[in-house]
C-alpha cells in the first residue's frame, strides 16, 4: 500500500456534543434533567435527539413520535420540537470555546468538531481532553466527549469508546499500538466512519467483522475491492492522517430553503407568504459566505403520500447579473410561484433554490447592468443583516412574508429560543 508522503505525527481531537438538541434543551430547563426527552423533526414527526433515558426505553432514532408518546409519558418524559435557533446559536458558542484551544478547528457539523494538536505542548493527552471536556461543560453547560489519535477516522473511535465507557471518563487518547488494537477489536465495522450498509454486508460476508479485521485485510482484497474513500479510510485505521482538516470548507454551490406546511395549503397567499420567507432566508445564507447567485428556482408539490390528485412543477429564471439582494430575489421568486401555481390542489411543500453561486469577488463586470455590490443596495443588506444578528432574525423582514403564517411547520412542542429574542431570554425568579 502507497504510504510515501502521509502524515504519522499529527495529533487530532475530535470533540463531540452529547445528544446535542436534547443537552441544548436541559441548558435552560433544569427540570429536564434525568428525565426521558425526545427532540423531534419538522412538524413534529420523527424522534431525531434522544436523552440517554430514552434510549434506555429502547426507542430507537427515527421513530414516529406518536407512536411512543404514551411511553415517554408514562416514565414521565417529555417531547419537544426542534428549536433550531436555539440549537445553532448553542453551537456556535461551543465551536467558539474549542476554538480557542487549537491552532485549527474544522466544524464537522452542528454538534462535532475537529481540532488539530500538532505543534501544542501536552504532556498527557487523555488528561487534556477530560480538561476541555470539563472547561465546555462550565462554559456552555454542553456535555461533550474527546477522542484523540493519529487520524480523523481513529480520533472518530477513540471517541465512540469515550462516550460509551464509563471508565474513560469522556475522553479517550488512542497513540499507542496496543490500545488501538484493543479499540478495533471491540468496534463493529459497520461503526467505522466511512463504511456504509451496502459496503458493511460485503466486508461481512468476507470475514472481516470488525475495524481490526479492516485494517489487517490483505492487500490483493483492498486492491481489488476498496475505493479510493475505503482506501483512504483502511490508511487512517493504520495511523495515516489522509483526510486533510478542513478549515475553510468551499461555498456551497446551491443553496436551499424548504419546509413542509403544518397543514395543507390551497390559497395562494399562504404559499406567496412561504416562498418570500423560504427566498429571504435563501438569500441571507448567500450573503454569508459573501456569494451572488446566478440562478434562481421555485418549486411546488403536494402530498405524495396521500390519495388524490397530485401535481409537483418547479420554474427557474436567470439572475442578471447575480444577486444576493432579498427584495429583487423576493420579486422575481414571487412571480415564479405565481406562475406555477394550480388552483384545487392542496400543497404540502414549497421552497426556494438559489444556484450557480460565485463569490463576490469573482462577479464579472458589466458596462451595462449596476451590480447590486456596487451601489446602496449592498449597504442596504449589510444594515439589514447587522440588525438581525444584533437583535434576533426577523426583526426586520419584507411584509410579504407576512405576520401570522399560519402555513408554518407544526411546532406545538417548541420551547423559548432562549439566546436569540429578547422576549424569550430566561427569567430568574427570586
Amino acid at each position: 500500500m502507497q504510504q510515501i508522503g502521509l502524515k504519522e505525527n499529527q495529533i487530532i481531537a475530535l470533540v463531540d456534543c452529547n445528544n446535542f438538541y436534547v443537552s441544548c434543551e436541559r441548558v435552560f430547563n433544569p427540570k429536564l434533567q434525568k428525565r426521558p426527552v425526545a427532540v423531534l423533526s419538522n412538524n413534529d414527526g420523527c424522534i431525531v435527539s434522544r436523552s440517554n433515558e430514552i434510549k434506555a426505553l429502547k426507542i430507537p432514532m427515527g421513530a414516529p413520535g406518536f407512536k411512543y408518546a404514551a411511553l415517554i409519558k408514562q416514565h414521565n418524559g417529555v417531547m419537544l420540537s426542534s428549536n433550531y435557533a436555539l440549537y445553532g446559536d448553542m453551537s456556535t458558542r461551543v465551536m467558539e470555546v474549542l476554538s480557542r484551544f487549537t491552532p485549527a478547528l474544522e466544524e464537522y457539523s452542528i454538534d462535532e468538531a475537529f481540532l488539530n494538536l500538532e505543534g501544542l505542548v501536552i504532556t498527557d493527552y487523555e488528561a487534556w481532553g477530560r480538561n476541555l471536556k470539563r472547561i465546555v461543560h462550565r462554559w456552555t453547560g454542553i456535555p461533550v466527549s474527546v477522542g484523540i489519535s493519529r487520524s480523523k477516522t481513529l480520533a472518530k473511535i477513540a471517541n465512540h469508546h469515550a462516550k460509551r465507557v464509563p471508565g474513560f471518563k469522556g475522553g479517550l487518547a488512542l497513540l499507542e499500538e496496543k490500545r488501538i488494537e484493543a479499540a478495533l477489536s471491540r468496534l463493529d465495522v459497520g461503526e467505522v466512519w466511512g463504511v456504509g450498509r451496502q459496503y458493511e454486508k460485503f466486508l461481512k460476508q468476507n470475514g472481516i467483522q470488525s475495524a481490526l479485521d479492516l485494517r489487517n485485510a490483505e492487500d490483493k482484497f483492498i486492491d481489488r475491492y476498496m475505493t479510493v474513500m475505503g482506501y483512504k479510510t483502511l490508511l487512517e485505521l493504520k495511523g495515516y492522517s489522509c483526510i486533510e482538516l478542513d478549515e475553510a470548507p468551499a461555498a456551497k454551490k446551491s443553496i436551499v430553503s424548504s419546509r413542509s406546511f403544518g397543514r395543507m395549503v390551497n390559497g395562494l397567499s399562504d404559499l406567496l407568504e412561504a416562498v418570500s420567507s423560504y427566498a429571504t432566508r435563501c438569500a441571507e445564507k448567500l450573503r454569508e459566505q459573501h456569494c451572488v447567485a446566478g440562478n434562481l428556482t421555485v418549486f411546488l408539490a403536494t402530498n405524495r403520500f396521500k390519495e388524490g390528485p397530485q401535481y409537483n412543477n418547479s420554474r427557474s429564471i436567470s439572475l442578471e447579473p447575480p444577486s444576493a439582494y432579498t427584495p429583487e430575489i423576493v420579486q422575481k421568486a414571487l412571480s415564479l410561484l405565481e406562475e406555477l401555481y394550480l388552483p384545487g390542489f392542496e400543497y404540502k411543500k414549497a421552497g426556494v433554490m438559489l444556484s450557480e453561486i460565485v463569490l463576490e469577488a469573482d462577479v464579472p463586470l458589466s458596462i451595462i447592468d449596476t451590480n447590486y455590490l456596487d451601489d446602496k443596495r449592498f449597504k442596504l443588506m449589510q444594515a439589514m443583516d447587522s440588525l438581525n444578528s444584533t437583535y434576533g432574525a426577523d426583526t426586520l423582514f419584507l411584509a410579504s412574508s407576512g405576520v401570522k403564517q399560519e402555513w408554518q411547520m407544526k411546532r406545538s412542542k417548541l420551547s423559548p429560543r432562549y439566546t436569540t429574542n429578547w422576549q424569550e431570554i430566561p427569567k430568574v425568579k427570586t
